[in-house]
């Protein structure tokens, strides 16, 4: 049954030398039961997740969809490779600003772990100030005439072809690594006022369309060189477009930004009228970012327990089924957000 959401006049926070920008909707916004899902769905997540990070052992859930198929943590730094980038990639090694940078953009342009460990078996510590484009681009080559994949399934980057005119798609990705890295990219981020402005700035770069920029921009702030809040702004993607197209049968005159927002800033109460009791990330609520990746995963959840919401995807089977790798790591965070030490 659809309810109406009505979220009255929608203040954003004013960012440095722009003026407050004040939201109204036309309409109440009007869901449907896959909201209720979105909700429900994001409790039974997380409460796995934190089953396996507390060492329990499986099963961790009654859903046979979650059972049976893959999906991502509620909170996207909990996530399998956010959570190597933040361990492995982000807070070890060289911590000046050049080199954290170019660490995260190295292992974010591929967003594959295997791909790291292979360039890391090549080349030892992975340094700004030792990289040769073309060292790199052997032994990738290499890998790919081993018939191994070398990029991340979970978004598509461009091959750029048209623009750099490389036959080869991580050809073009370090021409254009080398290209940012030499623009100055580490002092403009720390240059930047708030989190849309580094967004901005890595959105000039070829390739990086409005998604991936976003993604990027959230990646860079787990670091110590910039430290700005996940409550900013938020950019949605298109498995997200298709999850809110699912939730919502009116939008109320609310944009796909402003939706989340909305939901975001409404979660304890829409956990209390379920009588969910969610599991956070220790005291951290979902920020923008994690309800902006919870509905791309109830757009995957809701094809098997809601079919007969189409979506604009029209998509109608989950493709990865999930593989137990057994108990979890203990879970790190970024430091500046003072979790670490409230994990049992």
């Amino acid at each position: 049954m659809a309810r109406d959401l009505d979220p009255r006049q929608q203040k954003h926070l004013p960012f440095r030398n722009q003026p407050i920008m004040v939201f109204s909707s036309l309409a109440p916004a009007r869901t449907t039961e896959v909201y209720d899902a979105y909700w429900r769905f994001a409790t039974e997540r997380q409460r796995v997740f934190r089953l396996r990070a507390q060492g329990a052992p499986p099963p961790w859930t009654d859903d046979p969809i979650l059972n049976q198929y893959k999906f991502t943590n509620a909170y996207r730094a909990a996530d399998r490779v956010s959570q190597y980038l933040i361990r492995r990639v982000i807070y070890k090694g060289d911590q000046s600003p050049a080199e954290i940078v170019f660490r995260i953009l190295l292992f974010k342009l591929f967003n594959k772990i295997a791909t790291w460990e292979t360039l890391q078996r090549a080349f030892g510590e992975i340094r700004y100030d030792t990289f040769v484009p073309k060292r790199y681009e052997r032994v990738l080559d290499k890998e790919l005439a081993e018939r191994r994949s070398i990029y991340s399934a979970a978004y598509i980057m461009s091959s750029g072809r048209a623009l750099y005119g490389y036959s080869r798609k991580h050809h073009t990705h370090m021409r254009l690594l080398s290209e940012i890295m030499a623009d100055g990219l580490p002092d403009k981020l720390r240059r930047a006022s708030n989190l849309r402005e580094v967004f901005l700035t890595l959105r000039a770069y070829p390739l990086l369309g409005d998604f991936l920029a976003y993604q990027f921009a959230i990646d860079l702030n787990y670091s110590t060189v910039i430290d700005f809040s996940e409550m900013e702004f938020v950019v949605p993607g298109p498995g997200a477009l298709d999850g809110l197209s699912k939730c919502f049968s009116d939008s109320g005159g609310l944009s796909p930004a402003d939706l989340i927002r909305l939901v975001t800033e409404r979660q304890q109460v829409e956990f209390e009228e379920r009588g969910l009791q969610f599991p956070d990330l220790w005291g951290r609520p979902l920020q923008l970012v994690d309800c902006q990746n919870l509905f791309c995963e109830i757009s995957k959840y809701s094809r098997v327990s809601h079919p007969q919401f189409a979506g604009i995807a029209g998509r109608t089977r989950i493709k990865q089924h999930f593989k137990s790798s057994g108990p979890l790591p203990k879970p790190l965070f970024p430091p500046k957000w003072g979790l670490n030490d409230r994990i049992g």
